[in-house]
C-alpha cells in the first residue's frame, strides 16, 4: 500500500504518518508504534512523503514541511 495516491494526495496511511509527524514523532519506530503501521511500511512511506515534499529528514528524524502542515491543517 502506497502512502501517496496516483493523483499525488496522501492515502489513509500517509495521512496517519503526517499526523504523527505533526504531533512531534519523528523516527520511523515512533511513528510505527503510534500508528500501528508496520515499521517497513512506515519507512517506505516516509520516503514517499519526503519525495512528495510533505516531509523532510533531518539528522535521522522526519518533520513536516510547510506543504505537509498545510495539507493536514
Amino acid at each position: 500500500m502506497a502512502c501517496i495516491s496516483p493523483d499525488g494526495k496522501p492515502t489513509e496511511s500517509g495521512m496517519r504518518m503526517l499526523h504523527a509527524l505533526k504531533s512531534g514523532l519523528g523516527s520511523a519506530e515512533e511513528i510505527s508504534k503510534n500508528t500501528d503501521l508496520p515499521l517497513f511500511r512506515v519507512r517506505s512511506g516516509l520516503r514517499e512523503l519526503t519525495r512528495a515534499g510533505l516531509a523532510i529528514e533531518k539528522n535521522g528524524k522526519h518533520e513536516l514541511t510547510e506543504q505537509g502542515a498545510k495539507l493536514i491543517g
